[in-house]
């Protein structure tokens, strides 16, 4: 099977989905200003956005903003009086996220922060933010286990995680790889597999993005006295 046939599937699959002249502006914007084609698929946002519902979401944390197409996914579906905080390396992507998410009508909800991703949360630790009933990294994929370390402390059993980009067109398989995403990536499946503080699993995908998968985690709470 190959990639053609997985983006046309995608292209029919997609139709199951409502029109939303926001999140296509929102597309052609960071198209137009250059920004790495990167974000998450249509399908996948609507996953995200279906998964906050699912888990009665109410504070979201996403680690990478880009151009704010996952940003609006999750955004809408927080409740009323529900917030999202989104950290962005790039001041330019940070502007154009901000003013998609405006047009998206989530100005009011949504707060963008700009800076080094673990300086980021490193404050909101220190200032006590918390706990978040979802996060969503999808950042540079070498700080993928120091990311998720700290959506535990931000965390409260329940609460969900959600890693992207775990699976790399199956490049976790190469053990010699030296690329930094897939290192990353690794790093993180093997602390998963002795984290006594979460059930996770790692779900495989292919479509218009290639062959990727996310991690997904629920917090079940504090490790067990040794």
């Amino acid at each position: 099977m190959s990639e053609e046939l997985w983006s046309k599937v995608d292209e029919r699959l997609v139709k199951v989905l409502p029109a939303d002249p926001a999140l296509r502006e929102a597309l052609a914007d960071s198209e137009r200003a250059g920004l790495p084609n990167v974000q998450v698929s249509r399908l996948q946002g609507m996953f995200l956005h279906i998964l906050a519902l699912a888990s009665g979401a109410r504070r979201v944390l996403e680690v990478g903003t880009l151009g704010g197409y996952s940003t609006i996914w999750l955004g809408r579906a927080l409740p009323e009086g529900g917030r999202l905080l989104s950290l962005e390396l790039e001041p330019k992507h940070a502007e154009i996220a901000r003013a998609n998410l405006e047009r998206a009508g989530l100005k009011d909800r949504v707060e963008v922060r700009v800076g080094p991703a673990l300086a980021s949360l490193s404050r909101l630790e220190a200032e006590g933010a918390g706990p978040f009933d979802l996060t969503f990294i999808d950042a540079d994929k070498p700080n993928n286990l120091a990311y998720f370390e700290a959506a535990l402390r931000l965390s409260h059993p329940g609460s969900l995680i959600v890693v992207d980009n775990m699976v790399r067109r199956g490049e976790i398989l190469d053990a010699e790889s030296t690329d930094p995403r897939v290192v990353g990536s690794r790093q993180l499946l093997k602390h998963l597999e002795n984290e006594p503080r979460v059930v996770a699993t790692v779900i495989q995908t292919v479509g218009e993005k290639g062959h990727d998968g996310f991690a997904l985690a629920r917090v079940l709470g504090a490790p067990p006295a040794p």
